[in-house]
């Protein structure tokens, strides 16, 4: 089964990620989604990192990617990007986002999510993903693939 291009492609932004194997992970779901990774500064660990290029290791050279070394680096690049804030602590859910192309999907840390100044400046952007109470989050790589292929979904489904 093929997926057709989404154009342009979706923007997956990770948000001082720490841990290696999920970011890899995100490299591989953007390889084989067509998406963009942008990495936002600081990381936890380097690009360069065994584990990371195990997880993605036979995509790693079909990832579009950029790495900007701060959030405000980020915001700067893309003032005008349409962003969804993915956070615990979200507005509206993400079966009542709407996603376009060229959309950024934003992350933050395993330990920390996303910046609650962002967030707080921003709260009609937050989204959230629905879980059972009293449950803490999901991994990072597994609310990434969720969230994109919802958004990919929409994608083909307005384009019936």
């Amino acid at each position: 089964m093929f997926l057709p291009r989404i154009d342009p492609p979706l923007n997956l932004v990770l948000v001082e990620p720490q841990i290696p194997p999920n970011t890899g992970n995100v490299a591989r779901l953007c390889a084989v989604t067509g998406a963009r990774l942008h990495l936002v500064g600081p990381l936890g660990f380097s690009v360069a990192q065994k584990d990371l290029r195990r997880a993605g290791l036979d995509y790693w050279d079909k990832v579009f990617q950029r790495y900007y070394p701060s959030l405000d680096d980020y915001l700067a690049e893309h003032a005008a990007a349409r962003r969804h804030l993915f956070s615990a602590r979200a507005r509206c859910s993400l079966w009542e986002a709407e996603f376009r192309p060229d959309d950024h999907l934003v992350f933050g840390s395993e330990p920390e999510g996303l910046p609650a100044s962002l967030v707080a400046a921003h709260p009609e952007q937050t989204v959230g993903i629905p879980m059972l109470p009293e449950r803490r989050s999901l991994n990072l790589s597994t609310a990434v693939g969720i969230a994109t292929y919802e958004a990919i979904r929409q994608q083909l489904f307005r384009a019936r």
